[in-house]
Parts: structure tokens; C-alpha cells; sequence
């Protein structure tokens, strides 16, 4: 920590974690509004605009993450630091009377326009009227100070806090500090047991065999780096682009098959992410001449403990996820083989994902920007519907939308969440335009369903049966 002097006050700032310089790092290469997530929270009733301003001035009081500021110092090193609450307006805009594609479209272009970096609000808050009697929020932030677990935790305390005030009720309890995590985040990088221990460990991954690039549209990329390299045995593939260009897609699996998957999951003790690694691993391989050996980046939320889980910010972490699986394997022995996989990565996952990438190209000899990696793979299980409290006790129908940014840093990025209507899962392909096409993306998801349907109605099918059926 250090002070700096910001507009003549003194404040408390403090360096980036990790988390953050992922970020920060992505932005040296990409647009400026490639950190920019913009969503939106929709109820099918009338609104009391002045008590849900309100409420959402008080959730930006309750979450420090909120009021988190950048700067830089004399050696253009990035701070932070929280600002005292301001009275920040929260505008109305009414889309009543418009198309509601040309609402979402708006909003879309409001998501585009990122966010001055030093010493100025990271969001921007509208509240909104849309067509057919759908009244909420629209929210940007930037992802330096919030991830979709903070954004479903900022969503639930407006809403808890509106509907206390509105009926008279106890607000809820009181959010967690950011600073108090922050501060705990530093100490583990400050050279601490924990951090060698974790550096060990991944150094020791690095030195294992060199895996091997598998891509969602088939071996074509690996190949023509091959040709590009003039290394017909290089084993991984360029996937920076020059041109970050992107867009979202989302596909909406029905409520029944949806909860069919959660069932399996609950019956044979199997989180729900490693099933849909377990799909997409299979997919892979599926797609590169039945490849045993395949690698994705697994994003890492860490929302452990109850600080965590309640200070806000951005925490998420990305690591590889090798498994090399055999075709005899069963569905059910495979599941347990990512589930150790994963569960040994959880135990390391606080280690700086960037640093891990520099070392693994460090050692590997891997060209920048080159990975062994196509997708990463998030898996958000909370929403509103699942949270006891005054969000169900409204008893009516809403939605959620993201918003695209336009930009990307990777080629495909797959977050799978429910969606607060009904529970059902939504998977939400965040893809640039020069690396996939919507064929290559609806072709996935729909080998993604195949494999999970044909594996969890019968677990004893091998991996081999299952790549002949599909």
C-alpha cells in the first residue's frame, strides 16, 4: 500500500492482484472495451423508480468494489483505491414506447463505450423501462473491479434492499469488505509459503509432457501453424488475433433436460462444471481424429469462504485443464478423472494465472500468443431464483440479458448459467469474428448436448462408445 495524492486528497491505494492484472494485461492488446460487461435485470411490473434509486445508491454504499478507483504513480505503476460515497445520479430511461430489439441494441452500444481508466467511476447504472411492462436496471462495469458472481451479488442486494424498503421489511445483511480481501490477496503474493508452495506446483505441471492444440472446428488451425512454422511437429497453435472483433450467441436448453443434467450431477455427487467439461473434452476430441489428449483453460471463480464470497470484485482465475482420457474409459470413470483434475487445481488456484502462462511459454518455447488451449470454460451456478429471500417472494416473471462488448481476447469463450426465469441453462458463447463462425458455435453446442444426453443416460458407456454414437 502507499498513499498518493488524487485531486488533493491523500488516499490509501493499493497494487492490482492477479485477478486484476489478467485484465490489464488483456487490454495492452486489445481494445479498451473488451473489459466492459454489460447486463441487464427485467421485471414484468411496475417499478417505484424513486425507492429503487434508492436502494441502488445504498448497494453501491454496502459493496466497496462499487467506489473502486485506478490511478497510476510517477512510474505509470496501476493503484487502486475506494472513494468516499459520492451522489452519483442513477438516470431513467424509457424504451416504453421503442421496438424492444431496438432497446437491447442501445443498451448493446452503451456496453461499447468503455470507461475512462484513472480516477472515474468503473459503472455506469440506468435504470429502465421497456416495452410489454418490463421495468429494471441496466448495469456496466468494468471487469477490473467486478465478475459475474459480484454482478449477481450487487443485482440480489438492490433487489433485497428495494423490497425491504418497499414493504417494510429487515434490509439484508450487511456485504463483506473489499479491502479486507484485497489486503489478504497481497499478502499471499508477498512471497508467501502459500505462494511457493502453489509455484512448485505449477512449475512441476510445466515440466510434465507437452500437450497438444485440439480446436472446436477441427485440427485446420494446428495444421497451419505447422505450415507457418515450418515445424510439422508443433503441438500448439496461434490463437491472438489482430483483430478482436466479437459478438455473444446464446443457446437456451429447455428446463426439463436442464434439470435432468442437475439431477445426474446431484445423484453421483459430480459438479456441474466437470459434467460440462467431461461434454466438451469429449467434443474435442470428438472433432480432432479422436484425440485422447486434450487441454482447456477452467475458469476458477474462487468464492470459497464467506469474504470472498460477499466483498465484490473480480476474483476469477484461469488454469489449463489437461485429461488424457482412453476410449475403454466409462462416462462415469471419466467424470471422477476430471473431478481429481480439477479439484487438484483448486488447490493451487489462488497462483497468478499470468505469470503461469509466462512461465509455461518461458519453458515450452511457445511463440506469444501461441497456446495448446481453444476455450475456456466458466460455470456461474447462482442466480436469483436459486437465493432464499424477498427475490422470490415478489412472485413475478423477469429477465436477464448480457450485453456484447464487440471485443474479445480469446477465440471462444463458453459461460454456462441459469437463467433466472425457470432455472434452465443458458450457454452464452462469447466468440470473435475471425476464429469461429455461428455454424462452428451451433455445431458445438449441439455435440456438447449429445455427449452429455448419451453419457449421464448411462453412465457405464465408454468414452469410445459415446464418440461412435455421436
Amino acid at each position: 500500500m502507499k498513499e498518493l495524492n488524487i485531486n488533493g486528497a491523500v488516499m490509501k491505494c493499493y497494487p492490482l492482484t492477479a485477478a486484476q492484472r489478467i485484465h490489464n494485461y488483456t487490454i495492452k492488446y486489445a481494445p479498451p472495451q473488451v473489459l466492459c460487461i454489460g447486463t441487464g435485470l427485467y421485471f414484468q411490473a411496475e417499478l417505484d423508480f424513486n425507492v429503487l434509486k434508492e436502494s441502488i445508491r445504498e448497494a453501491c454504499m454496502r459493496m466497496e468494489s462499487m467506489r473502486v478507483r485506478f490511478t497510476e504513480d510517477e512510474e505509470g505503476n496501476v493503484y487502486q483505491y475506494i472513494t468516499p460515497f459520492e451522489d452519483r445520479d442513477f438516470p431513467l430511461v424509457d424504451f416504453s414506447d421503442r421496438n424492444e430489439e431496438d432497446a437491447h441494441k442501445e443498451m448493446e452500444k452503451w456496453t461499447r463505450e468503455p470507461f475512462p481508466r484513472f480516477n472515474s467511476p468503473m459503472n455506469k447504472i440506468v435504470m429502465v423501462k421497456l416495452p410489454n411492462g418490463y421495468n429494471g436496471v441496466y448495469l456496466k462495469v468494468d471487469h477490473m473491479i467486478m465478475d459475474s458472481s459480484s454482478l449477481i451479488a450487487f443485482d440480489r442486494d438492490v433487489l433485497e434492499i428495494y423490497t425491504s424498503r418497499l414493504f417494510d421489511r429487515e434490509p439484508p445483511k450487511p456485504m463483506m469488505s473489499y479491502i479486507k480481501q484485497l489486503e489478504k490477496d497481497l499478502e499471499y503474493e508477498n512471497g508467501s509459503a502459500a505462494f511457493k508452495k502453489d509455484e512448485e506446483f505449477w512449475l512441476n505441471e510445466i515440466h510434465r509432457d507437452e500437450p497438444i492444440y485440439t480446436d472446436f472446428a477441427g485440427p485446420k488451425r494446428l495444421e497451419d501453424w505447422r505450415k507457418i512454422t515450418g515445424n510439422p511437429d508443433a503441438r500448439s497453435a496461434m490463437v491472438v488475433s489482430r483483430n478482436p472483433e466479437a459478438g455473444i450467441s446464446v443457446f437456451h436448453l429447455e428446463e426439463e433436460p436442464s434439470q435432468r443434467l442437475m439431477d445426474f450431477c446431484t445423484e453421483n455427487n459430480v459438479p456441474m462444471v466437470c459434467l460440462l467439461l467431461m461434454g466438451l473434452r469429449t467434443c474435442l476430441s470428438k472433432f480432432n481424429n479422436n484425440e485422447k489428449d486434450i487441454s482447456l483453460k477452467s475458469c476458477i471463480a474462487r468464492r470459497g469462504t464467506l469474504l470472498e464470497k460477499k466483498s465484490g470484485g473480480t476474483r476469477i482465475h484461469f488454469f489449463p485443464l489437461r485429461t488424457i482420457i482412453e476410449p475403454e474409459t466409462t462416462f462415469e470413470e471419466a467424470l471422477k478423472i476430471i473431478q481429481n483434475e480439477q479439484n487438484r487445481l483448486f488447490r493451487h488456484a489462488n497462483f497468478d494465472p499470468i505469470l503461469n502462462t509466462m512461465l509455461r511459454g518461458k519453458e515450452l518455447k511457445l511463440a506469444p500468443g501461441a497456446s495448446y488451449e481453444c476455450m475456456s470454460l466458466t460455470y456461474q451456478p447462482l442466480t436469483l431464483k436459486q437465493q432464499q429471500g424477498s427475490a422470490e417472494e415478489m412472485d413475478i416473471p423477469y429477465k436477464s440479458m448480457w450485453y456484447s462488448n464487440g471485443a474479445a481476447g480469446q477465440p471462444l469463450y463458453l459461460t454456462v448459467m441459469h437463467r433466472v426465469e425457470d432455472n434452465g441453462l443458458a450457454f452464452s458463447f462469447e466468440y470473435r469474428y475471425d476464429a469461429v463462425t455461428p455454424h462452428e458455435m451451433e455445431y458445438l453446442y449441439y455435440y456438447l448436448c449429445k455427449v452429455l444426453f448419451r453419457g449421464i443416460e448411462d453412465k457405464t458407456r465408454t468414452v469410445g462408445e459415446i464418440l461412435d454414437m455421436i
